[in-house]
Formats: structure tokens, sequence, C-alpha cells
């Protein structure tokens, strides 16, 4: 008798719980990607509260793309940490190579789901490196963070494009305009 090969089934809540169990596990807090997006938008909205910025990235945790870009990036950090890569690649991430984009490219994958101010957001912290970030990039204290640094400022940034999404939405509300939202 043939054992028949039972078809895949995505678990989401597996996926989506991994996902904030390996941020901890990497030294990362949603709180901490929550200082970023008050950095990010505080100046624009001097009312912002950390509650609101901690609600905000925790929405972006939700979704599917984002889940899998820090599992995927994740895992390539720790196999580099273990140099379980071939030796070409292996050498470019250890190293954070200047020339080697994929981490951005990963990150690029998270804030594309939040528009174009997410990657002015992500362009800015990614160079500032303030907070968290500047941690994550130290090469001095042991563990690759290659793709990690990448991607908690892609999640910060495309939380901070959500916040400023739904501020606007807000305003048209208060001012009795129809909304671009409430229009379709």
């Amino acid at each position: 008798m043939e054992h028949s090969k039972i078809p895949y089934s995505l678990n989401s809540k597996k996926v989506a719980d991994a996902t904030r169990v390996w941020l901890d596990k990497r030294g990362v807090k949603i709180e901490e990607i929550a200082e970023l997006v008050m950095l990010l938008q505080q100046k624009y909205y001097p009312d912002l509260t950390m509650e609101e910025c901690i609600h905000n990235v925790e929405q972006v945790l939700t979704k599917r793309e984002v889940q899998n870009a820090v599992l995927t990036g994740i895992q390539l950090d720790i196999l580099a940490e273990q140099g379980l890569l071939i030796p070409e690649l292996q050498d470019m991430i250890s190293n954070d190579e200047g020339l080697y984009g994929v981490d951005e490219i990963l990150a690029f994958s998270i804030v594309n789901v939040y528009g174009s101010i997410g990657f002015t957001n992500y362009g800015y912290v990614d160079k500032l490196k303030p907070g968290v970030l500047e941690r994550l990039n130290d090469k001095s204290l042991g563990p690759v963070h290659t793709f990690l640094d990448d991607i908690v400022g892609a999640i910060a940034a495309s939380a901070s494009s959500r916040i400023a999404h739904r501020k606007q939405a807000e305003r048209e509300i208060e001012k009795g305009e129809e909304s671009a939202d409430q229009a379709k």
C-alpha cells in the first residue's frame, strides 16, 4: 500500500507566533520597534502615544508577508552565525557587506505592503540607525544581524506609514470629507 503525501497546509497562527518568538529570541522587543515609530511620527503627530505605536507595530506583524520576511531573515542570520552558508555568501552576510543588497530587498518586501511613505521612512532609519538599530548593527557584539536590522527598520517604517494613512483618514472624517477608503 502506497503512502500518499498529505498536502501542505499553512498554519497561520503558528507562523505568527513564531515571528514574535524569534524576534524576542534575537533580542528585539516590540517596544523598541515602537520607539522607532515614535521617532519617525512624533513630529507630525505630537499627540501620538507609545500605545498607538505599539498597536501599529503589532498590526504590521499580523501581515503574512511581514512574518515570512522576518522568519527568512532571522534564519539566514542564524545560518551565517553557524557558518553554514556557501563560502562566498557566508563572507558577505557575516560581514554585512555594503554592496550586498539582498537584506534591503527583503526589507522592501515589508515596506511595500504600506506604500511609498514606508520606503522613505525605511531609508531614513536605515541611514540614521537610531535605538535598537544601532545595537543590531554593532558588529562587535557578536550575533549576525545582517537581515534583522533591516527587517526591524522596515517594520518600524511600515507602522509609521500605517499611522500616517490612518491619521489622514481621521482628519478627512473630522472635516466631513469622504476619504478614498470610504469611497470604495
